[in-house]
C-alpha cells in the first residue's frame, strides 16, 4: 500500500455559518492529497496532462464523523491500495490535530486518452512505481 501525508489549515472561506468547516470542500482536500500524492511519486498531474492523459474523477463517496473548524490543522492521509488499471482508486483519512478522525472516503478516476477520449492503461511508469508499495 502507498500513503501519503498532506497537511492543510483551514481558512475562514472554509467555514460555513455553523463555523464548521463547509462539507463541499472535502471534495478539494481529496484533491490536494491525489494531487500531491502522485506528485511526490513523479507523476505531476500537470505532466500527465501536458503528454495527453486525462484522470477524471468517476466516482466519490466520503463518510463524516466529526467536523473540522477554523483555524485547525488536518492531516489528509491519501493512500493507494491496489495497482491500478484503466482506473485508479485512492482511499482517505482525514485527522485533527487531535489525532480525532474527522471523515474517510474514496475516489475512483480514469485514465483518459486526451486525443480519442477513450480510457487507457494506466502509464507503465506509474504502475511500476507503484508495484514497490503493493
Amino acid at each position: 500500500m502507498y500513503k501519503h501525508q498532506q497537511s492543510l489549515r483551514v481558512r475562514y472561506a472554509h467555514t460555513d455559518r455553523m463555523g464548521y468547516c463547509y462539507y463541499g470542500n472535502y471534495a478539494q482536500f481529496y484533491e490536494i492529497g491525489r494531487v500531491e500524492a502522485l506528485r511526490e511519486l513523479g507523476f505531476p498531474y500537470k505532466s500527465m496532462e501536458d503528454s495527453g492523459i486525462l484522470l477524471p474523477v468517476v466516482d466519490f463517496n466520503i463518510k463524516y464523523l466529526a467536523p473540522a473548524y477554523y483555524d485547525d490543522s488536518l492531516t489528509i492521509n491519501t493512500y493507494i491500495k491496489e495497482l491500478p488499471t484503466a482506473r485508479i482508486k485512492f482511499d482517505y483519512e482525514i485527522f485533527n490535530d487531535s489525532k480525532e478522525k474527522l471523515n474517510f472516503g474514496a475516489t475512483t478516476l480514469v485514465f483518459i486518452n486526451e486525443d480519442s477520449g477513450k480510457p487507457m492503461k494506466c502509464p507503465l511508469e506509474l504502475f511500476e512505481k507503484l508495484k514497490v508499495y503493493i
